[in-house]
């Protein structure tokens, strides 16, 4: 199975980056936005990279996403109209 690098649309802040690298490479996304926030701090750095990376990795397409299962409705009243 190949591995591809999305921005993510379930694990988002801003566009997705710290998301989708964040799952690509297997680990918590905050410790990513850390690393770009950090990177921030640190010069500007982690902005120009997060404003390149939005640009240029790709959306996640939306039939990789795993559909959330859907809820109960609550059990319906007597519908006699007495």
């Amino acid at each position: 199975m190949n591995k591809r690098l999305y921005r993510s649309l379930n694990n988002r802040m801003i566009a997705g980056v710290c998301g989708g690298i964040g799952e690509y490479l297997n680990i918590d996304p905050t410790l990513v936005r850390l690393a770009f926030l950090a990177l921030s701090l640190w010069g500007g750095g982690g902005i120009l990279a997060y404003g390149i990376a939005w640009i240029v990795i790709p959306e996640e397409p939306l039939n990789d996403i795993v559909p959330s299962p859907p809820q109960s409705e609550p059990p319906a009243g007597d519908d006699s109209g007495v």
